[in-house]
Formats: C-alpha cells, sequence, structure tokens
C-alpha cells in the first residue's frame, strides 16, 4: 500500500486546520490552553525572577558573607576572627521626639566599617539624586523621607534619640542588609554606634537585636562559621547567604505558593474545557476520518493527521499564552512592587518554556483521549451513519489525564501533601454538592407537568444532561466563592475585628519602661489615662528543654510551638491571673498553698502552646534567661484572648522566680484622640521607653494587606477566564443536539422569542445554582475561619444572597452568547443536513 509522504500529509494537516478554524470547538480549544499557559507562565515568571534577585544579593541582604545575630551582645571571644573584615550594628526600636511631635521609628547603629557587602545609599534632600558610599558621623542622624514627612522636619534640624541630640544630614534611601520592606511599619533612622551609649536606651533587658558582620574569603568565612556554630548562646544565631532571603522570602514564599495553586486551579478547568472541547471535535470529525480511510489512508496516518492539526493548534495557543504570561507578570509585579527588591533579574526563558510544557502536557493528557478514536473509525461509517469508533478504554483515558496533572504538579513544585489533600477535599466536596445538586434537578422534573412551555425547554435541557449541568455548576461556585471569599477577608474581617474591642481599648503601647522609673511611669500615666493595663515585669529568655530532653524534639515545622522555641520569649510573672486569661487545666498558684523555698517554681502555660509542644500539668521545662538556666514545672494552662489589646503572655512565671534578673515592663493604654501633646510630653520623661501606637500599625497592616489581595483578585481573574472556558466549551459541547433542536421547533411553528426566552431560563438557573453553592460555601469557609482562626463572633452576611443573582446574570449573559448559533441556524438547512 502506498503511504502519503510526511511533507504532504503534514500539508493536508494544515488545509484542514485552517479550514476548520472558524469552528467553535477550536475556539474554545484554543483559549483554554492559551490561559492555561498564561497562568502558568505568569505565575513561573514570579517565582523564577524573585528567587533570581534573592540568590544574586544574596550577600548583599546581609550587608556581609556571615552574620551572628542575638539579643545581647557577643562575648569578646566570638569576636576574634583577624583574617576577616568586621563591622558592628545593633537594631531597636524608640520613639524619635521633637518640639513638635513623636514618632515610633526603627533605629539601627552601625560602625564605621559598615556594610561589609554593598553600599549604602543617601541623598541630599528628600527623593533628591541618590550617591552611594558613606555612612552617619557622630552627632548625625540618616532618616527616611517619611520620618520628615510624619514629624514636618527638614535636612539641618535636630532630633532626640533617648537622651542624645542629633542633626539629620541625609535621607536614608537604601541600605543593602535590608530586603525588601514588608515587615517596615516604622520609620528608618540611622545613626552611628559611637552615639549609642549616649542615647541611655539601651539598658539591661531592653529589647536589642546585635549583630556581627564578617566578610572575607571563603575559606576563611567557613572556617569562622564553623569555630563560631560550636559556642553559640541559645539566645545567638548565624546567617549566611543561605538565610539571607528569609526576610521577605518567608513573607511572600506563602504568596507564591498561594499563586502556584491558584494556577493550578487555572490549568485544570482549562484542562476540563481541552478535554471537553476535543470530545466534540473528535465526534464531528468521525464522518471525515472515515472517509479518508476510504480514500486510502492508513489508521496511523489518519491518527498522525489529527495529531497534527492538534500539535499546530496548541502550539500556537502555547507561543501567545506564554507572551501573555510574561506581559501578566509585569502586572503583578507592579501590583507588589511595595513588597519586593527594587532589582529584578529578568527571569530568562525557562519559566516561558516550562509554562509552555505545561499547556502541551495538558494537550495531550485531556485532548489525546477523545482523539484516539479517531482512528478505529471503521470505514463503513461512509454509508452507515451509526457505526462509531472502538471506545477507548476508559482505565488508559483517566490514566493519562492523570498523568499530565502529576506532570503539571511537580511542574508547578507544590507540596504535593497539600496539593492531595486540596485535590481530595475538592473531590469529596464535588461529589456532595454534585449529589445534591443532581437531586435537584430530579426534583425539577415534577415541576414540569404544570410548567409553561419555555421553562419546560429549558429545564428539559438541564435534565437531559444533568451530569454536565452540576459540573458547570460546581466550577462556576468555585469561581464565584473564591471572589466572594476575597471580599470578605479584605474588608470585613479586620473591621469586624475593630468592632469586637470595645471603646476605651488600648490604642498605646509601652515598651522598654526601666525599673527605677516604674514608680514615676504609673504616676504619670494614671494622671493622663484612666484604662490602663498593670505594668508587667518582662524578662527574655529561651525554652531549651522539655522534661530534660530538648525542645527540638517536641516541636514540628511550621507550628506555634516552632516559632516560639526559635526566638527569645517576653516572661513575665504574676500573682494575679490577668484579665482575658482562663484556666483550662492545673490550678493558678493564688489558689493555692505558698511553695516551700525548696520547691521548683511554677509556670502558666497558654493552652495552644502547650498543644503545640505536647505540654502538660506537672512537666518540667528549663528557659535560658540572659545565661542562666531557669527549672520551672508547669502547674496551669490557660486560654488567652489575644485580640483584647491587652499585654498577653505565652510563659507566666511565679512570683519571684526571676526577680534577680535584669527586668524592664510593658504595659498598654487608651488615650483619647487629640491629645498628642501628652504623648510627646510622656515621650520626653521617659526617653528609654518605646511608644507603640496600634492605629498608625493598622493602617499600614490595612495598606499591605490591600496590596496582596489586589495581587491575588489579579490571579483569580485567571481562574475565572478558565472557567468561562469549561462553560463555553460544555456550550459546544451539546451545541449541534441545540441546533438541531432549534431546527426542529422553529420547523414545528415556534418563535425565535420563545427559544430565547428557554435559554435565558436555562442558563440563569444554571448561573442561580451556581451562586447559591458559592454563598453557602462562603458562609461556611467564613465561619470556619471566623470560629477557629481568628476567634471572632461570627455572624450571616446577608448581601451574599447577591451570588445567585450575579451568576443569573453572568453565565446567562455567557450561555445566550455562546449559544446564539442554535437560534440563527436556518431550520431547513439543518434538517437537510440531518
Amino acid at each position: 500500500m502506498t503511504r502519503l509522504p510526511l511533507p504532504r500529509l503534514f500539508s493536508l494537516a494544515l488545509r484542514q486546520l485552517l479550514r476548520d478554524a472558524r469552528s467553535g470547538e477550536l475556539r474554545v480549544l484554543f483559549f483554554a490552553l492559551l490561559v492555561a499557559v498564561t497562568a502558568s507562565t505568569a505565575i513561573g515568571y514570579f517565582g523564577a525572577r524573585l528567587n533570581g534577585a534573592m540568590l544574586l544579593r544574596a550577600t548583599e541582604f546581609l550587608g556581609a558573607d556571615l552574620v551572628l545575630q542575638g539579643s545581647s551582645a557577643a562575648r569578646p571571644e566570638q569576636l576574634q576572627a583577624p583574617t576577616l573584615a568586621h563591622a558592628r550594628v545593633a537594631e531597636f526600636t524608640s520613639v524619635i521626639a521633637t518640639d513638635t511631635g513623636i514618632q515610633l521609628s526603627s533605629i539601627k547603629a552601625v560602625d564605621n566599617q559598615y556594610p561589609l557587602r554593598g553600599e549604602l545609599k543617601s541623598a541630599a534632600q528628600p527623593y533628591g539624586v541618590e550617591t552611594a558610599g558613606n555612612r552617619p558621623t557622630p552627632g548625625e542622624a540618616w532618616v527616611e523621607p517619611r520620618l520628615l514627612a510624619a514629624l514636618n522636619l527638614k535636612i539641618g534640624d535636630s532630633i532626640d534619640v533617648g537622651q542624645k541630640t542629633l542633626r539629620l544630614s541625609r535621607v536614608l534611601t537604601y541600605e543593602p542588609d535590608r530586603a525588601g520592606n514588608f515587615y517596615s511599619l516604622t520609620p528608618r533612622v540611622m545613626i552611628n554606634l559611637d552615639d549609642l551609649p549616649a542615647t541611655g536606651i539601651i539598658q539591661p533587658g531592653s529589647r536589642v537585636t546585635y549583630r556581627e558582620l564578617w566578610s572575607g574569603q571563603a575559606e576563611s568565612v567557613a572556617a569562622w562559621r564553623q569555630a563560631l556554630s560550636e559556642h553559640l548562646d541559645p539566645n545567638q544565631r548565624l546567617l549566611d547567604s543561605r538565610d539571607s532571603n528569609q526576610q521577605i522570602g518567608g513573607a511572600l514564599g506563602k504568596a507564591e505558593r498561594y499563586l502556584n495553586m491558584a494556577s493550578l486551579v487555572a490549568v485544570l478547568l482549562a484542562g476540563v474545557a481541552v478535554a471537553l472541547s476535543a470530545s466534540r471535535y473528535a465526534m464531528r470529525r468521525f464522518d471525515a476520518s472515515a472517509l479518508l480511510r476510504c480514500l486510502g489512508l492508513s489508521r496511523r496516518e489518519v491518527m498522525l493527521l489529527f495529531c497534527i492539526q492538534l500539535a499546530v493548534l496548541g502550539g500556537l495557543a502555547c507561543v501567545a499564552g506564554a507572551l501573555l504570561g510574561w506581559v501578566a507578570q509585569l502586572g503583578l509585579f507592579a501590583l507588589l512592587q511595595g513588597l519586593l527588591p527594587g532589582t529584578l533579574p529578568a527571569g530568562g526563558a525557562l519559566p516561558a518554556l516550562a509554562g509552555i510544557a505545561t499547556g502541551l502536557v495538558a494537550l495531550a493528557g485531556f485532548a489525546l483521549p477523545p482523539l484516539a478514536g479517531l482512528g478505529r473509525v471503521p470505514p463503513l461509517r461512509v454509508l452507515r451513519r451509526d457505526m462509531l469508533p472502538v471506545a477507548t478504554s476508559t482505565w488508559a483515558t483517566y490514566g493519562v489525564a492523570l498523568l499530565a496533572l502529576g506532570l503539571i504538579m511537580w511542574r508547578l513544585s507544590l507540596d504535593l501533601l497539600l496539593t492531595f489533600a486540596l485535590l481530595g477535599g475538592g473531590l469529596i466536596a464535588a461529589l456532595v454538592l454534585g449529589g445534591l445538586l443532581l437531586l435537584g434537578l430530579q426534583s425539577l422534573r415534577r415541576m414540569l407537568v404544570d410548567a409553561p412551555l419555555p421553562w419546560r425547554l429549558g429545564l428539559g435541557q438541564l435534565l437531559r444532561h444533568p451530569l454536565a449541568a452540576a459540573g458547570q455548576a460546581l466550577a462556576f461556585g468555585l469561581i464565584l466563592l473564591s471572589m466572594a471569599l476575597i471580599a470578605l477577608l479584605r474588608g470585613e474581617l479586620l473591621d469586624t475585628w475593630q468592632n469586637q474591642l470595645p471603646k476605651d481599648a488600648p490604642n498605646y503601647f509601652v515598651l522598654n519602661i526601666l525599673p527605677a522609673e516604674k514608680q514615676a511611669f504609673a504616676d504619670h500615666l494614671r494622671d493622663i489615662s484612666a484604662h490602663a493595663a498593670p505594668l508587667y515585669p518582662i524578662v527574655p529568655g529561651r525554652l531549651t528543654t522539655i522534661n530534660g530532653k530538648p525542645v527540638a524534639e517536641f516541636v514540628t515545622a511550621d507550628s506555634r510551638g516552632e516559632n516560639a522555641t526559635q526566638r527569645d520569649l517576653s516572661l513575665t510573672w504574676s500573682a494575679d491571673l490577668p484579665s482575658g486569661n482562663r484556666i483550662t487545666a492545673g490550678q493558678w498558684w493564688s489558689t493555692t498553698t505558698a511553695a516551700n523555698a525548696s520547691d521548683v517554681p511554677g509556670v502558666s502555660v497558654e493552652a495552644k502552646l502547650a498543644d503545640s509542644l505536647k505540654l502538660k500539668v506537672g512537666d518540667t521545662l528549663t528557659f535560658n534567661v540572659a545565661g542562666m538556666i531557669r527549672d520551672v514545672k508547669v502547674t496551669s494552662l490557660r486560654d488567652v484572648s489575644w485580640d483584647n489589646f491587652q499585654p498577653n503572655f505565652f510563659m507566666i512565671f511565679q512570683p519571684g522566680t526571676l526577680k534577680d534578673l535584669p527586668t524592664t515592663y510593658l504595659t498598654s493604654f487608651y488615650l483619647a484622640p487629640g491629645h498628642d501633646q501628652q504623648i510627646v510630653e510622656l515621650a520626653r520623661a521617659f526617653p528609654a521607653a518605646t511608644l507603640l501606637q496600634v492605629e498608625a500599625l493598622l493602617e499600614q497592616l490595612r495598606s499591605i494587606l490591600a496590596q496582596v489581595t489586589l495581587a491575588v483578585e489579579y490571579v483569580l481573574l485567571f481562574v475565572l477566564a478558565a472557567g468561562m472556558t469549561v462553560l463555553f466549551s460544555g456550550l459546544q459541547a451539546t451545541l449541534d443536539e441545540r441546533i438541531r433542536q432549534g431546527a426542529l421547533l422553529r420547523a414545528l411553528g415556534a418563535e425565535r422569542r420563545l427559544l430565547v426566552k428557554a435559554r435565558r431560563i436555562e442558563f440563569g438557573l444554571l448561573g442561580a445554582a451556581s451562586g447559591l453553592l458559592a454563598a453557602l460555601g462562603t458562609e461556611l469557609i467564613s465561619w470556619v475561619l471566623y470560629r477557629f482562626a481568628f476567634h471572632l463572633q461570627w455572624s450571616p452576611h446577608p448581601w451574599l444572597l447577591v451570588l445567585p443573582l450575579i451568576g443569573a446574570l453572568l453565565i446567562g449573559g455567557a450561555g445566550i452568547f455562546g449559544t446564539r448559533r442554535a437560534l440563527n441556524a436556518s431550520p431547513l438547512t439543518v434538517l437537510r443536513e440531518g
């Protein structure tokens, strides 16, 4: 048998593809692939460019090759590295005072060798020409422009940092070891380390971060790191280029994972659309396949012909999607520009190639199974239209789709456990909700008996394909749920949280109150506020062992216990149980007999931390507090109301346990708006104390939340576009039947207006069902979040009742648009073709 040459076969495939280009299923198939590749490429570029920026500037983010960081100054023997360059930095938070106001600021004291990697940049005036090099000299301060604006200052003015007056000499524009500004809720002030003692701010027990910086040859740095690691205090840790991106990497890592999962949802929805479109594409080409077999093409050549068409179409869609994805990631970076490093690498071609590969894998996994039947169409179908190809094995069909899904998940580098949990939960929810939808559709069948004709026609179409109708309702219900949940969390959650607070809830926190000033501060505070919390003593300390075993054996990754044991906790003691605390296990010591001097002192532990660390009443805990070891016994567990804006603690010790250690005090109080001068006087009277204004932080939090939410909504547009492709592909799958049905009805005398009304009813009901599912899902998820995550009082959200209307309008309009051919086709032409 003569074989058709491959070039001729390729030419024939292209001609047929051009001829069929206007068919609806090919347009939907092209658009579905376009969405999948665009979403995958955009998220791929986001991750690649962000990681590239952090790798290229890893040591610059540290300002050194190696950093020793701790809450206490390094010991002299930890500074003996003669072959390495060395610099010193101390960072803390304090209030900057002028004659007209105060501003909480992050203060960084640096020596004359800082930085060891990268360069400081500054300007002579706000937003002036930026120059690199130098650093503040003794008596000078460099500040960010927003501090000048907050206090109405200009270069040349003076500010008070504690008891030291400094002159503003430069505008600070860039610090190499400040990787992004995700956590920078307060303006930055840089001073010379020689001025730090004169400020009087740093006292025993003060919250300060000390950083010792080294740079040099890689071998020398590695050797010094090894030497230091063997003699670290519990409150110290070493950082190198592997840890330098934690500040923005930790903040944006979860965002990147969420965006990857959103991309996966978009790809999955697009895959469903590809499968539906390819199924209709294959069914409409059964006759063409049989004719080609009659004209001499072999089964293999027929399959190759249609695979070439599919490959060309997929290649065009993937290339276009990669270009759109590159443009889309520019928009994503623009939305997050305030949270990212200033300089980002281009990203290269790899994300685009990976996005194209994702599209091709989705095409192969979801489209090839329906097309496999084209090679098995018998030539006799030319004479007998009822002859169909031999069905493909169901296991093979789903196996290919699952393999494609696995490859896409591997490509997105997701957490497989989380992804399978999400997909498993989604599958269970889809089965449950889909079953309810099917039951609802079946119950509508009884309503058709007495319903008007347009309702019988519209509902009849849904009942004719109940699985397709339920699937489309679930897909659009998921999309509407995502949009509604984002809107709910963005606005109402913070508003609800604020409304939970009483009107006189503390709006100022005060840290670092010195013991010598405790009584004077309490007297001053009593004069300006009637709503002040007690002054709690604070000693920083770290939990090291539980029942004699290292605490690391009890913690799990990303748990509350890991977070609490990787840093110094604020330890306190109190004779009385603080307000907002409730004993859940054990007894408070004020209700028991006083302990003998020989007994192990008691400690009360926050209940959720205790659960994370598997603690119970009677366990023995060991703390390293300022280099001293303290053993205590758990006597009670407490449920803590963290959102009452009162000072709250993980650990409260029995009175007398820590009295011999350096201590500062903490409190909170309420001051009505309009009393700024009293705050200024308080800050000036107690310069070592740190005043934290809650409203300012909350406004900063709102700003960051709005920015991140905008980026999330931006990515959800991909999911919405993928959902639209599912709808149109489902419509295309039933379009031939709709055209024949419409032609028959019009031939029997039905008016076009009747058919339009029936379509509106059908798609309006489908959209309303999607909106109802979204409303119920949003309410359920919000209840779970309020109850278990945010511990807020939940109340129904009546505005969610608008979702069925939105769904009806959105899907109703899309349905009418997608089936317009069924209304415009000539009845005579359709009946003749049939």
